[in-house]
């Protein structure tokens, strides 16, 4: 099969059926052999009836559905799993992503050899609101990741299988997919100006709230990029340096008191001198580090993640493993 669409969705009933009817517009019109995950989030209005009407009249749309919201990440990552195409591409439900790209997207990854091709957004239909900080949320990231995008939360995106099939996309990381791909290895990232549409149905799903969730899960992606396979290095590192700041710093305050002694001032008990207190917090605080540091090393060895999703039933396709 040349392409899997996947199209994560929650209360998109009404954007549904105009949506499958244009991606097969295109796929006919190119010749695509190709395939429509539509991954239902726990949709509270009609969008799985839809799809169960979009299933049985063509055997190219199939569902999968949440038992409750459970979010874009975990959609994102059920529907990568149940993905057969050789480019998985990605898309938001709301038609404000065109399928007319989709032609390109798959020639950038067939025949000019990137693992990934990330839509660019460049002219947008959002009030300043979401645009400022979305500006800000990009430029935080491409100072972190080292790559090159102007838009990492673009929906639009075009995958080689292999990718899609190397990543687990959990919590809100499906922001930081392209750094997910970097860090396993998939370098060659290209993107693509996309058009953006503006929305026709209902309203947006996200509020300001994932701005903020969304650096917090940058610092995470940072983190564990650099240290997820030897935490102890980071922890252990961060318990180092104040071991050792703590300890000069109590060897100064000792030195002190024995100089004071020994020219007949009286210093006073080194318990008097509240630094003290201070520098001892510090030093449990630095073996508190090293021991976070060997019980993350241990629990990285002995365990794996796993996936917390339930789903309740699948359309035209065996359910993937969770």
């Amino acid at each position: 099969m040349d392409i899997s669409v996947v199209v994560p969705l929650y209360n998109e009933e009404e954007s549904l059926p105009e949506l499958f009817d244009w991606i097969a517009r295109v796929m006919h019109a190119n010749k695509f052999s190709y395939e429509v995950i539509f991954v239902n989030d726990g949709s509270t209005d009609k969008s799985w009836d839809v799809i169960v009407a979009l299933a049985a009249k063509h055997p190219e749309a199939k569902g999968i559905r949440f038992r409750k919201n459970q979010g874009k990440s975990n959609g994102l990552n059920v529907g990568f799993k149940a993905a057969t195409g050789d480019v998985v591409i990605t898309m938001d439900a709301d038609l404000q992503d065109s399928p007319e790209e989709i032609p390109e997207l798959y020639s950038m990854i067939v025949n000019d050899g990137f693992d990934m091709v990330s839509g660019w957004k460049k002219k947008r239909y959002d009030p300043l609101s979401k645009t400022i900080p979305t500006k800000l949320f990009n430029a935080a990231t491409r100072s972190i990741s080292k790559i090159k995008l102007h838009d990492f939360n673009c929906g639009l995106k075009a995958y080689r299988l292999e990718v899609v099939q190397s990543i687990e996309i959990y919590g809100e990381m499906h922001r930081y997919i392209p750094f997910l791909a970097k860090n396993v290895g998939f370098n060659k990232i290209g993107e693509k100006v996309v058009q953006h549409q503006e929305r026709k149905y209902g309203v947006t799903k996200f509020g300001l709230d994932r701005f903020v969730n969304g650096f917090l899960d940058l610092a995470t992606l940072a983190v564990m990029s650099k240290f997820g396979k030897r935490p102890m290095h980071f922890f252990g590192m961060i318990g180092a340096i104040l071991f050792f700041i703590s300890l000069i710093a109590l060897a100064v305050l000792g030195g002190l008191k024995l100089w004071g002694l020994k020219t007949g001032n009286n210093p006073g008990l080194l318990t008097e001198n509240p630094l003290f207190f201070l520098l001892l917090t510090t030093l449990i605080l630095a073996a508190q580090m090293f021991v976070t540091g060997f019980i993350a090393e241990l629990t990285l060895r002995s365990s794996s993640r796993k996936s917390n999703y339930t789903l309740t039933e699948t359309i035209n396709l065996e359910q993937p493993e969770v």
